[in-house]
């Protein structure tokens, strides 16, 4: 999926003909739309706009992600492959937000609940538990790979710096309550932008990756560091971390602001 660093367009300024290309790919709109009554399609049309397409399409992503929802847990794995299985050269899904150079002094922020943000090098996110993950990584456009990555479990990042909670404490199981209901993620340059739930973001698969195929990852594919979430499509995969901040509302996502599912749950 390219990432594109335009500025947002207002709602009603999308074209319809992208509109209904997101769908097409999505859904099936083509079908559905070949049986629907011309009256139906012509409500569609001319519907109010809601976070980048018609209410009534919008409406039918909402439900997707109600769906999704009901049978997402941490528990639900997604299937690993041998090492061996990896593509030796992994496929790059944009360039959006990673234009520019990598900033030579490059630090992860992340903005606490209380306090200053606090500033971290790539050196000292290596000194948590490495993990590795080798796993079909999907492209909402219609391709896959398997690809080969490591780094660190954002969840045991989440643990060791204290961070996601209302309270200022560890994240627990034990007290969901105190989580904030999601995570943004930003690029150093604010180019690109996303918003993943709580849930997806503490599952056992999420890394905060710094390695592709055993070394370090290159430019091209968001170093110094990234998003390698397995269970959302590689538009949440956000490259070159920049910001980390946290939320009970719905950060900005830069693909919902244009037409696409804000879930995107595999």
């Amino acid at each position: 999926m390219s990432q594109s660093t335009e500025p947002q367009l207002p709602e009603d300024d999308i074209p319809e003909s992208a509109v209904r290309r997101r769908m097409i790919k999505s859904f099936g709109w083509f079908t559905l739309a070949a049986a629907v009554p011309v009256g139906v399609y012509e409500w569609i049309t001319h519907s109010p706009g809601a976070q980048g397409i018609k209410r009534p399409l919008r409406n039918v992503l909402t439900g997707n992600e109600t769906l999704a929802r009901t049978y997402f847990s941490n528990t639900h794995l997604v299937p690993l492959f041998p090492v061996e299985d990896a593509a030796k050269k992994a496929r790059v899904n944009g360039y959006d937000g990673i234009k520019s150079p990598i900033p030579e002094d490059w630090k992860l922020q992340i903005d606490r609940s209380a306090g200053e943000p606090l500033t971290l090098t790539i050196d000292d996110i290596k000194t948590l538990p490495r993990h590795e993950i080798v796993y079909e990584f999907k492209c909402i456009e219609g391709w896959s790979q398997v690809q080969h990555w490591g780094g660190v479990r954002l969840s045991d990042f989440l643990e060791k710096y204290k961070l996601a909670t209302k309270s200022g404490n560890a994240p627990s199981p034990n007290n969901t309550d105190d989580l904030f209901k999601y995570v943004g993620m930003e690029t150093p340059d604010k180019g690109y932008y996303i918003g993943i739930d709580i849930e997806s973001a503490m599952h056992p698969q999420t890394l905060l990756a710094y390695e592709l195929n055993g070394q370090p990852i290159t430019a091209p594919h968001g170093a110094p560091l990234r998003l390698i979430i397995p269970v959302k499509y590689g538009v949440k995969n956000l490259k070159r971390i920049g910001r980390i901040f946290f939320a009970d509302e719905r950060p900005r996502d830069f693909w919902a602001e244009r037409g696409y599912d804000y879930y995107v749950g595999l």
